[in-house]
């Protein structure tokens, strides 16, 4: 895919009401897509829709699909993979038909998930059970169950660092910087890449990470309710004042306008490249690529964002996308059944290298180092993600949109006038103005 092929980058998109859909009719009656008791009598064609072009392209999903009907030999699957999936679905959302099982397109807003999705059970009671189920809660009711979660932090070429001198993990921000000098200086491999171009390396995997730096589980809900998001002490304010010192000291790409994500992957992986930030499912696609290169996949490393808690690093946990039930479908026990399976049997998110949303699953090996070296999983709270989306709709700032760090790092090599303090000062009188208006 052209992109990372599995779209975190959506994964905190800001959520708007799909623009004149009502969902096209009322609802069935039978609202509810509860768990089937045992798969006798569960049965009908469903449609699922995914983002996941590849998978279906080379056949992995129909191999799921062949093992799903080993228990469910009476419900039959189709896949519709959807290149443009966002702008897709939201248009096909302003009828009935969008398939029997889809992923929520962060378009639509959180209290809307009635209308279009049918209720998978009491949140009190999947809480239990499943990661991420704030997610989708809506009045006590869960609509989605993540497909998988993601880790937050840099993926690394571990041998260029140890080429530099570098053998730990830097513990602060200033410690990272100096040890991407080294790489520079020692290896000449470019320390740091932006992947400005594509735009989404901006958005979601720093955004994705507020909580890492004060391991709080509840720092983005607490955006909610802040005036000055990044004021100094703030994560925003720590980890883009860390992207803007990185472009600033000549530690990224020379010429971020052209940078490009497919590209990227191969020059980590060959050691071209030192680090990036991202969800840690993207190391098994720096492996593949390491392999493909003739590289060592081993040589492809995970480490947290360079700040401290206690002594301890912190990783935030966040979902991607979420496995609904079209409220309209006429085969909600199968869409359920399919949902169910793919997310305790399947093996899906191990063999993806991400996190279960089963919490009595283990963490995947891409994050053994996390494991081994006692990082502090953080699952971050999205209670309040429906306010915070609000005011950064207001403020037009665009937390989940690349636009906003674009700008910092044109500031940062002096493409536009401007000050990182200026800079800050603007974004957090915009927010604070949008709370105003859109705030609680």
């Amino acid at each position: 895919m052209g992109k990372k092929t599995l779209s975190v980058a959506l994964l905190t998109t800001a959520m708007l009401t799909v623009a004149g859909c009502s969902g096209a009719g009322s609802p069935n009656a039978d609202e509810t897509a509860a768990a089937p008791v045992s798969p006798d009598g569960v049965s009908g064609d469903i449609t699922v829709l995914t983002n996941r072009t590849d998978l279906v392209q080379d056949g992995t999903m129909k191999k799921y699909a062949a093992e799903f009907n080993k228990t469910y030999p009476k419900v039959k699957v189709k896949f519709e993979a959807l290149t443009d999936y966002e702008g897709e679905v939201k248009i096909r959302m302003n009828t009935e038909k969008y398939g029997d099982v889809l992923l929520i397109p962060g378009v639509v807003a959180k209290g809307d998930y009635p209308k279009f999705f049918a209720p998978l059970g009491d949140t009190s009671s999947m809480k239990g059970t499943y990661r991420f189920t704030d997610k989708t809660d809506v009045k006590g009711k869960t609509y989605g169950i993540a497909s998988f979660g993601t880790a937050n932090g840099f993926v690394y070429n571990k041998a260029v660092w140890k080429k530099a001198g570098i053998t730990d993990w830097p513990t602060t921000t200033q410690q990272f910087l100096d040890d991407l000098k080294a790489v520079k200086d020692k290896t000449g491999a470019t320390p740091y890449y932006t992947n400005f171009k594509d735009g989404w390396p901006l958005s979601s995997p720093w955004t994705n990470s507020i909580g890492s730096v004060s391991c709080d589980a509840q720092a983005s809900d607490k955006l909610a309710a802040m005036d000055k998001p990044w004021d100094k002490g703030t994560d925003l304010n720590a980890l883009d004042t860390l992207l803007h010192d990185i472009v600033h000291a000549k530690l990224s790409e020379k010429d971020p306008a052209t940078t490009n994500w497919e590209s990227s992957k191969t020059l980590l992986a060959k050691g071209e490249i030192g680090s990036m930030m991202l969800g840690s499912w993207a190391v098994n696609q720096m492996r593949d690529a390491a392999e493909k290169a003739g590289k060592n996949p081993d040589d492809i490393g995970f480490m947290p964002v360079p700040a401290q808690q206690g002594g301890k690093f912190c990783a935030t946990l966040v979902s991607d996308y979420q496995q609904a039930v079209n409220i309209h479908s006429d085969h909600k026990s199968a869409a359920r059944a399919w949902i169910d399976w793919f997310t305790t049997k399947s093996g899906f998110a191990a063999k993806e290298g991400a996190v279960s949303a089963l919490k009595s699953d283990p963490m995947p090996e891409t994050l053994k180092g996390y494991v081994d070296n006692d990082v502090k999983m953080v699952e971050r709270s999205e209670a309040k993600t429906a306010e915070v989306n609000a005011i950064d709709n207001a403020s037009e700032i665009g937390l989940a949109k690349p636009d906003y760090r674009q700008k910092l790092i044109d500031i940062a090599r002096g493409a536009v006038k401007g000050s990182l303090d200026d800079y800050f000062d603007d974004l957090n009188k915009r927010w604070s103005e949008a709370r105003q208006t859109a705030g609680s």
